[in-house]
Protein backbone atom coordinates (compact mmCIF):
# COMPACT_ATOMS: atom_id res chain seq x y z
CA UNK A 1 0.00 0.00 0.00
CA UNK A 2 1.77 3.26 -1.19
CA UNK A 3 1.16 6.94 0.67
CA UNK A 4 -1.48 7.93 -1.47
CA UNK A 5 -4.15 5.11 -0.20
CA UNK A 6 -2.79 5.21 3.48
CA UNK A 7 -3.93 9.24 3.38
CA UNK A 8 -7.05 8.10 1.52
CA UNK A 9 -8.20 5.17 4.34
CA UNK A 10 -7.71 7.85 7.07
CA UNK A 11 -9.31 10.59 5.68
CA UNK A 12 -12.88 8.28 5.09
CA UNK A 13 -12.39 7.19 9.08
CA UNK A 14 -11.97 10.94 9.58
CA UNK A 15 -15.43 11.56 7.74
CA UNK A 16 -17.12 8.79 9.09
CA UNK A 17 -16.95 9.98 12.54
CA UNK A 18 -17.42 13.47 12.07
CA UNK A 19 -20.71 12.76 10.57
CA UNK A 20 -22.06 9.74 11.05
CA UNK A 21 -21.28 10.20 14.83
CA UNK A 22 -24.67 10.56 17.25
CA UNK A 23 -24.89 14.22 18.88
CA UNK A 24 -23.71 12.90 22.32
CA UNK A 25 -20.78 11.47 21.39
CA UNK A 26 -20.04 14.69 19.34
CA UNK A 27 -19.91 17.11 22.27
CA UNK A 28 -17.97 13.86 24.02
CA UNK A 29 -15.11 14.08 21.30
CA UNK A 30 -11.98 16.89 21.14
CA UNK A 31 -13.16 18.58 18.57
CA UNK A 32 -8.85 20.30 17.20
CA UNK A 33 -9.53 23.43 14.64
CA UNK A 34 -6.27 24.80 13.32
CA UNK A 35 -5.76 28.44 14.40
CA UNK A 36 -4.67 30.86 12.02
CA UNK A 37 -1.32 32.80 12.45
CA UNK A 38 -1.32 35.97 14.32
CA UNK A 39 0.12 39.16 12.24
CA UNK A 40 1.30 42.23 13.77
CA UNK A 41 0.15 45.65 11.48
CA UNK A 42 3.77 47.63 12.82
CA UNK A 43 6.97 47.48 12.65
CA UNK A 44 10.30 49.07 12.68
CA UNK A 45 9.60 50.88 9.76
CA UNK A 46 6.39 52.66 10.45
CA UNK A 47 7.45 53.40 14.31
CA UNK A 48 10.07 55.48 13.96
CA UNK A 49 10.05 58.83 11.96
CA UNK A 50 11.78 58.79 8.54
CA UNK A 51 14.69 60.99 10.23
CA UNK A 52 15.63 58.71 12.49
CA UNK A 53 15.66 55.98 10.39
CA UNK A 54 18.11 58.10 8.24
CA UNK A 55 20.07 58.78 11.03
CA UNK A 56 20.17 54.68 11.56
CA UNK A 57 21.46 54.00 8.46
CA UNK A 58 23.74 56.85 7.27
CA UNK A 59 25.10 57.62 11.10
CA UNK A 60 28.96 57.26 12.12
CA UNK A 61 30.25 56.36 15.52
CA UNK A 62 31.79 58.97 18.11
CA UNK A 63 35.31 57.18 17.63
CA UNK A 64 34.47 57.64 13.78
CA UNK A 65 34.26 61.61 13.53
CA UNK A 66 36.97 62.01 15.86
CA UNK A 67 38.84 59.87 13.49
CA UNK A 68 37.56 61.91 10.48
CA UNK A 69 35.05 59.39 8.93
CA UNK A 70 31.83 59.75 7.53
CA UNK A 71 32.40 63.21 6.76
CA UNK A 72 30.47 63.18 3.17
CA UNK A 73 27.29 61.11 5.20
CA UNK A 74 24.07 62.06 6.01
CA UNK A 75 22.56 62.44 2.62
CA UNK A 76 18.82 61.22 1.45
CA UNK A 77 19.23 59.56 -1.45
CA UNK A 78 15.24 59.26 -1.37
CA UNK A 79 12.93 62.23 -3.99
CA UNK A 80 10.74 64.19 -2.53
CA UNK A 81 7.89 62.85 -4.42
CA UNK A 82 5.30 66.03 -3.47
CA UNK A 83 8.24 68.22 -4.65
CA UNK A 84 6.51 70.82 -6.93
CA UNK A 85 2.86 69.25 -6.01
CA UNK A 86 0.24 71.92 -4.92
CA UNK A 87 -3.35 70.80 -3.67
CA UNK A 88 -6.36 70.77 -6.29
CA UNK A 89 -3.96 70.93 -9.23
CA UNK A 90 -2.94 67.45 -10.96
CA UNK A 91 -3.24 65.77 -14.61
CA UNK A 92 -6.33 66.54 -14.94
CA UNK A 93 -6.37 70.34 -14.46
CA UNK A 94 -10.04 71.46 -12.87
CA UNK A 95 -11.34 74.24 -10.59
CA UNK A 96 -12.65 72.45 -7.21
CA UNK A 97 -14.48 75.46 -5.07
CA UNK A 98 -13.29 75.69 -1.79
CA UNK A 99 -10.06 73.99 -2.32
CA UNK A 100 -7.94 75.48 -4.92
CA UNK A 101 -10.22 78.90 -5.67
CA UNK A 102 -12.63 80.23 -3.27
CA UNK A 103 -16.45 79.50 -3.13
CA UNK A 104 -17.73 83.05 -4.15
CA UNK A 105 -16.09 85.44 -5.81
CA UNK A 106 -18.06 88.83 -5.33
CA UNK A 107 -21.58 87.82 -5.73
CA UNK A 108 -21.05 84.84 -7.72
CA UNK A 109 -21.07 81.14 -7.13
CA UNK A 110 -18.29 79.56 -8.74
CA UNK A 111 -19.00 76.31 -10.36
CA UNK A 112 -16.23 73.39 -10.74
CA UNK A 113 -14.85 73.44 -13.88
CA UNK A 114 -12.11 72.37 -16.47
CA UNK A 115 -9.06 74.57 -17.28
CA UNK A 116 -6.60 74.34 -20.36
CA UNK A 117 -4.45 71.88 -19.87
CA UNK A 118 -0.90 72.36 -18.94
CA UNK A 119 1.61 70.50 -21.19
CA UNK A 120 5.12 71.43 -19.37
CA UNK A 121 3.23 70.91 -15.77
CA UNK A 122 4.95 67.49 -16.00
CA UNK A 123 8.56 68.33 -17.32
CA UNK A 124 8.71 71.15 -14.77
CA UNK A 125 7.83 68.34 -11.88
CA UNK A 126 10.29 66.08 -13.16
CA UNK A 127 12.91 68.45 -14.14
CA UNK A 128 12.56 69.66 -10.24
CA UNK A 129 12.16 66.44 -8.92
CA UNK A 130 15.74 65.59 -10.51
CA UNK A 131 17.12 68.78 -9.59
CA UNK A 132 17.14 67.49 -5.69
CA UNK A 133 19.45 65.28 -5.97
CA UNK A 134 22.82 67.43 -7.03
CA UNK A 135 23.37 69.27 -4.14
CA UNK A 136 25.13 72.98 -4.98
CA UNK A 137 26.57 75.72 -2.73
CA UNK A 138 24.88 78.89 -2.60
CA UNK A 139 26.92 81.39 -4.91
CA UNK A 140 27.75 84.48 -2.82
CA UNK A 141 28.52 87.92 -3.81
CA UNK A 142 32.08 88.77 -4.04
CA UNK A 143 32.23 91.27 -1.66
CA UNK A 144 30.42 89.22 0.78
CA UNK A 145 32.70 86.33 0.34
CA UNK A 146 35.94 85.65 2.68
CA UNK A 147 39.14 85.17 1.55
CA UNK A 148 38.79 81.47 0.26
CA UNK A 149 35.44 81.22 -1.14
CA UNK A 150 32.27 80.54 1.41
CA UNK A 151 34.09 80.24 4.28
CA UNK A 152 33.72 82.48 7.49
CA UNK A 153 38.05 84.47 7.55
CA UNK A 154 37.71 87.66 6.12
CA UNK A 155 33.91 87.63 5.94
CA UNK A 156 31.58 90.47 7.62
CA UNK A 157 29.09 89.72 10.71
CA UNK A 158 27.72 92.96 11.03
CA UNK A 159 28.00 95.49 13.76
CA UNK A 160 28.75 94.38 17.85
CA UNK A 161 25.47 94.54 19.41
CA UNK A 162 24.19 97.46 21.34
CA UNK A 163 25.35 97.63 24.84
CA UNK A 164 22.22 99.45 27.12
CA UNK A 165 21.81 102.95 25.07
CA UNK A 166 25.25 102.76 23.60
CA UNK A 167 24.77 101.52 19.76
CA UNK A 168 27.63 100.86 17.44
CA UNK A 169 26.53 102.57 14.07
CA UNK A 170 29.12 102.72 11.08
CA UNK A 171 30.45 99.79 12.94
CA UNK A 172 31.82 96.83 10.64
CA UNK A 173 33.05 93.51 12.19
CA UNK A 174 35.26 91.35 10.26
CA UNK A 175 36.38 87.43 11.17
CA UNK A 176 39.90 87.15 10.75
CA UNK A 177 40.58 83.34 12.30
CA UNK A 178 37.81 80.46 12.67
CA UNK A 179 38.99 77.04 13.36
CA UNK A 180 37.83 73.84 15.89
CA UNK A 181 39.85 73.52 19.18
CA UNK A 182 40.07 70.88 21.46
CA UNK A 183 40.38 70.52 25.49
CA UNK A 184 40.75 67.98 27.96
CA UNK A 185 37.95 67.32 30.41
CA UNK A 186 38.43 64.74 33.36
CA UNK A 187 34.46 63.85 33.18
CA UNK A 188 33.82 64.43 29.22
CA UNK A 189 36.89 63.46 27.88
CA UNK A 190 37.74 65.30 24.57
CA UNK A 191 35.73 68.64 24.17
CA UNK A 192 35.60 70.40 21.06
CA UNK A 193 34.96 73.77 20.39
CA UNK A 194 35.29 77.07 17.76
CA UNK A 195 37.57 79.79 18.06
CA UNK A 196 36.85 82.74 16.78
CA UNK A 197 39.26 85.90 15.83
CA UNK A 198 37.69 89.31 14.89
CA UNK A 199 38.00 92.82 14.40
CA UNK A 200 35.50 95.51 14.55
CA UNK A 201 35.96 99.48 13.44
CA UNK A 202 33.89 102.69 12.26
CA UNK A 203 36.54 103.39 9.13
CA UNK A 204 37.46 106.63 11.19
CA UNK A 205 39.95 105.51 13.65
CA UNK A 206 38.38 103.48 16.32
CA UNK A 207 39.02 99.39 15.85
CA UNK A 208 39.14 96.59 18.62
CA UNK A 209 39.79 92.75 18.05
CA UNK A 210 38.86 89.91 20.39
CA UNK A 211 39.02 86.36 20.48
CA UNK A 212 35.87 83.92 21.99
CA UNK A 213 35.60 80.68 22.18
CA UNK A 214 32.05 78.26 22.71
CA UNK A 215 30.93 74.94 21.27
CA UNK A 216 28.83 76.42 18.97
CA UNK A 217 30.23 78.35 16.02
CA UNK A 218 27.22 80.92 16.03
CA UNK A 219 27.86 81.33 19.23
CA UNK A 220 31.72 81.97 18.99
CA UNK A 221 31.31 84.10 16.21
CA UNK A 222 28.46 86.36 18.35
CA UNK A 223 30.92 86.74 21.47
CA UNK A 224 34.58 87.12 19.70
CA UNK A 225 31.96 90.48 18.00
CA UNK A 226 30.63 91.65 21.02
CA UNK A 227 34.00 91.36 22.92
CA UNK A 228 35.67 93.17 20.37
CA UNK A 229 33.56 96.19 20.04
CA UNK A 230 34.03 96.42 24.28
CA UNK A 231 38.20 96.81 23.70
CA UNK A 232 38.18 99.67 21.65
CA UNK A 233 41.19 101.34 20.66
CA UNK A 234 41.61 104.83 19.42
CA UNK A 235 44.33 104.94 16.61
CA UNK A 236 45.81 108.32 14.79
CA UNK A 237 45.56 108.86 11.20
CA UNK A 238 47.56 110.64 9.18
CA UNK A 239 45.41 112.73 6.55
CA UNK A 240 42.70 110.17 7.46
CA UNK A 241 44.18 107.65 4.79
CA UNK A 242 47.71 106.44 6.15
CA UNK A 243 50.12 105.74 9.34
CA UNK A 244 51.97 108.82 10.99
CA UNK A 245 55.50 107.21 9.83
CA UNK A 246 57.02 104.27 9.19
CA UNK A 247 57.40 101.75 12.47
CA UNK A 248 58.54 98.21 12.82
CA UNK A 249 56.57 95.69 15.50
CA UNK A 250 57.30 92.24 16.69
CA UNK A 251 55.27 89.78 18.39
CA UNK A 252 56.61 86.82 19.38
CA UNK A 253 58.43 85.27 16.71
CA UNK A 254 56.50 87.54 14.11
CA UNK A 255 58.12 90.90 13.11
CA UNK A 256 56.19 93.54 10.59
CA UNK A 257 57.64 96.59 8.99
CA UNK A 258 54.90 99.52 7.90
CA UNK A 259 55.80 101.96 5.90
CA UNK A 260 53.83 105.45 5.08
CA UNK A 261 53.06 105.60 1.14
CA UNK A 262 51.55 108.48 -0.43
CA UNK A 263 47.69 108.96 -1.73
CA UNK A 264 46.44 106.47 -4.24
CA UNK A 265 49.17 103.83 -3.74
CA UNK A 266 46.41 101.45 -1.85
CA UNK A 267 46.70 98.38 1.18
CA UNK A 268 50.16 96.42 -0.49
CA UNK A 269 50.33 93.88 2.51
CA UNK A 270 49.17 90.73 4.29
CA UNK A 271 45.65 90.20 4.22
CA UNK A 272 45.01 89.95 7.60
CA UNK A 273 46.33 93.38 7.81
CA UNK A 274 44.90 94.42 5.00
CA UNK A 275 41.30 93.77 6.37
CA UNK A 276 42.08 95.42 9.61
CA UNK A 277 42.89 98.28 7.56
CA UNK A 278 39.92 98.45 5.92
CA UNK A 279 38.01 98.58 9.43
CA UNK A 280 40.04 101.26 11.00
CA UNK A 281 40.22 103.35 8.02
CA UNK A 282 43.73 103.03 6.86
CA UNK A 283 43.57 103.19 2.90
CA UNK A 284 47.62 103.67 1.69
CA UNK A 285 50.12 101.05 3.41
CA UNK A 286 53.01 98.58 2.54
CA UNK A 287 53.95 96.08 5.14
CA UNK A 288 56.29 93.45 5.18
CA UNK A 289 56.58 90.53 7.77
CA UNK A 290 59.43 88.35 8.56
CA UNK A 291 59.43 85.57 10.99
CA UNK A 292 56.32 83.61 11.66
CA UNK A 293 53.28 84.12 9.55
CA UNK A 294 51.09 83.21 13.36
CA UNK A 295 47.23 85.05 12.31
CA UNK A 296 47.12 86.21 15.94
CA UNK A 297 50.60 87.58 16.44
CA UNK A 298 50.07 89.38 13.27
CA UNK A 299 47.17 91.10 14.66
CA UNK A 300 48.68 91.84 18.19
CA UNK A 301 52.04 93.09 16.56
CA UNK A 302 50.07 95.55 14.48
CA UNK A 303 48.01 96.63 16.81
CA UNK A 304 51.04 97.38 18.85
CA UNK A 305 52.87 98.96 16.38
CA UNK A 306 49.55 101.02 15.82
CA UNK A 307 49.41 102.50 19.30
CA UNK A 308 53.48 103.08 19.36
CA UNK A 309 52.75 106.06 16.66
CA UNK A 310 54.22 109.54 17.61
CA UNK A 311 53.12 112.37 15.84
CA UNK A 312 55.66 114.80 14.18
CA UNK A 313 55.18 117.39 16.95
CA UNK A 314 56.48 114.35 19.36
CA UNK A 315 59.22 113.78 17.07
CA UNK A 316 60.48 116.91 16.79
CA UNK A 317 60.68 117.68 20.45
CA UNK A 318 62.31 114.54 20.82
CA UNK A 319 64.88 114.97 18.27
CA UNK A 320 65.09 118.75 18.52
CA UNK A 321 64.83 118.60 14.86
CA UNK A 322 62.47 120.43 12.37
CA UNK A 323 60.09 117.47 10.56
CA UNK A 324 60.60 118.16 6.78
CA UNK A 325 58.56 116.01 4.33
CA UNK A 326 59.44 116.17 0.43
CA UNK A 327 56.79 115.00 -2.05
CA UNK A 328 57.85 113.01 -4.69
CA UNK A 329 54.59 113.37 -6.30
CA UNK A 330 54.23 117.03 -5.94
CA UNK A 331 57.55 117.93 -8.29
CA UNK A 332 59.50 117.33 -4.55
CA UNK A 333 57.69 120.13 -2.51
CA UNK A 334 59.07 120.66 0.64
CA UNK A 335 56.63 120.61 3.77
CA UNK A 336 57.18 121.33 7.49
CA UNK A 337 55.85 118.70 9.68
CA UNK A 338 56.78 119.35 12.98
CA UNK A 339 59.07 122.43 14.70
CA UNK A 340 60.54 121.38 18.14
CA UNK A 341 59.60 124.12 21.05
CA UNK A 342 61.62 127.09 21.25
CA UNK A 343 62.56 126.40 25.12
CA UNK A 344 63.78 123.10 24.21
CA UNK A 345 66.07 123.80 21.33
CA UNK A 346 69.93 124.52 22.40
CA UNK A 347 72.24 124.57 19.91
CA UNK A 348 71.39 125.53 16.02
CA UNK A 349 72.84 122.99 13.72
CA UNK A 350 72.41 121.57 10.06
CA UNK A 351 73.04 117.92 11.21
CA UNK A 352 70.29 115.83 9.02
CA UNK A 353 69.55 111.86 10.53
CA UNK A 354 67.36 109.50 8.58
CA UNK A 355 64.16 109.80 9.39
CA UNK A 356 63.30 106.43 8.17
CA UNK A 357 65.80 104.97 10.31
CA UNK A 358 64.93 106.96 13.33
CA UNK A 359 61.26 105.15 13.19
CA UNK A 360 62.49 101.85 12.76
CA UNK A 361 64.92 101.88 15.34
CA UNK A 362 68.00 101.38 12.80
CA UNK A 363 66.19 98.15 11.85
CA UNK A 364 65.99 97.86 7.66
CA UNK A 365 63.98 95.34 5.63
CA UNK A 366 65.54 91.73 4.63
CA UNK A 367 66.04 92.16 0.93
CA UNK A 368 66.88 89.02 -0.72
CA UNK A 369 68.91 89.10 -4.24
CA UNK A 370 67.11 88.04 -7.00
CA UNK A 371 67.83 84.49 -8.44
CA UNK A 372 69.51 85.12 -11.71
CA UNK A 373 68.00 82.89 -14.13
CA UNK A 374 70.06 79.52 -15.84
CA UNK A 375 70.56 81.34 -19.22
CA UNK A 376 72.20 84.08 -18.85
CA UNK A 377 75.39 82.97 -19.51
CA UNK A 378 74.61 81.38 -22.79
CA UNK A 379 75.41 82.31 -25.96
CA UNK A 380 71.78 82.81 -27.51
CA UNK A 381 71.24 85.54 -24.60
CA UNK A 382 73.93 87.24 -25.68
CA UNK A 383 72.62 87.00 -29.51
CA UNK A 384 69.24 88.55 -28.43
CA UNK A 385 71.10 91.47 -26.44
CA UNK A 386 72.92 92.28 -29.74
CA UNK A 387 69.81 92.72 -31.50
CA UNK A 388 67.41 94.06 -29.09
CA UNK A 389 70.17 96.92 -28.41
CA UNK A 390 68.35 98.74 -31.24
CA UNK A 391 65.42 98.47 -29.95
CA UNK A 392 65.95 99.80 -26.50
CA UNK A 393 64.84 103.33 -26.30
CA UNK A 394 61.90 102.34 -28.56
CA UNK A 395 59.07 102.73 -26.03
CA UNK A 396 59.88 106.47 -25.13
CA UNK A 397 60.92 107.69 -28.34
CA UNK A 398 57.59 106.65 -29.99
CA UNK A 399 55.55 108.41 -26.65
CA UNK A 400 57.92 111.23 -27.02
CA UNK A 401 56.70 111.75 -31.13
CA UNK A 402 53.05 111.00 -29.99
CA UNK A 403 52.87 113.65 -27.42
CA UNK A 404 54.58 116.37 -29.68
CA UNK A 405 52.27 115.46 -31.87
CA UNK A 406 49.23 116.32 -29.96
CA UNK A 407 50.69 119.44 -28.81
Amino acid sequence: MNRTSIGRVFFQAWRSKMFNCSPSSLFSEQIIIPSYLSLRNTSFFNKLPAEDIWRGVTAVSNAGKKRGRGKGSGKKVAKDLNKGQTIGFGKNCRIWPGLNSPIMRGNDLIHQQKLVENLDRENGIMKLRDSMGNFRLTKLNPIDRGWSGSKMPGRSIGQPDSVGEEEFKSFDTRVLENKIVFIMKGNMGRKRRYSVLSVTGNGNGLAGFATAKAPEARTALRKSKNRAGQKLINVSLCENRTIYHDFRSDFGKTKIYCFQKPDGYGLVCHRAIQTICKVIGIKDLYAKIEGSTNLQHIVKAFFIGLMTQRSYQNIANETNFNIVQQQNARNRFTEVKGMPFLNSIHTQNNQEIDYMHFTLGNKIVLKKSGVVPFYVNSKGYELRRIKAERFRNQPKVRLHKLINSYT
